[in-house]
């Protein structure tokens, strides 16, 4: 169980600094084909398809916000945000045959134009092994403030 920890702790950490450097093609490639994004809004726990969420995107979806980003005209994120992640209390779970759930905490700092904001949350990630590589099936990002007015979130949290 040991090096699956280290393996699932690797891979967590690697995914943020992806996403800190705004590596979005190297971060997209560590999704499954099938993977579903969830940012809920309000209520931890509810039903992404009867209630508002923050971010709620199959792939297909996820690959459309990507793009957009890439192409440098997304205002809200003229300049790029200066992101840093830091990814705490990982732990594992027992899971369906063929996953590894691992629950984690963190913090990101998030720069913009002389505005500094705070994130913290809790991230669920559901990881499947595919072609020996892990990778993401479902990803589970629940706010500390999930519940209150957010500031600009044009990055992917």
């Amino acid at each position: 169980m040991m090096g699956d920890f280290r393996e699932v702790e690797q891979f967590i950490y690697r995914e943020a600094r992806l996403m800190d450097e705004h590596r979005y093609d190297d971060w997209l490639a560590l999704w499954t084909d099938d993977a579903t994004y969830w940012v809920p809004c309000g209520r931890d726990d509810g039903d992404p398809e009867l209630q508002v969420s923050i971010i709620y995107d199959r792939y297909p979806q996820l690959v459309n916000r990507l793009q957009r980003l890439k192409t440098g005209k997304a205002f809200a994120e003229d300049p790029p945000s200066r992101l840093c992640r830091v990814i705490s209390n990982i732990e594992m779970e027992d899971a369906a045959a063929g996953e590894i759930v691992a629950r984690s905490s963190f913090v990101l700092g998030d720069l913009r134009k002389h505005q500094e904001v705070h994130w913290f949350g809790r991230t669920l990630h559901r990881l499947r092994k595919t072609d020996g590589e892990l990778r993401i099936a479902y990803k589970k990002v629940i706010l500390l403030n999930n519940d209150e007015p957010l500031p600009n979130l044009a990055f992917l949290i």
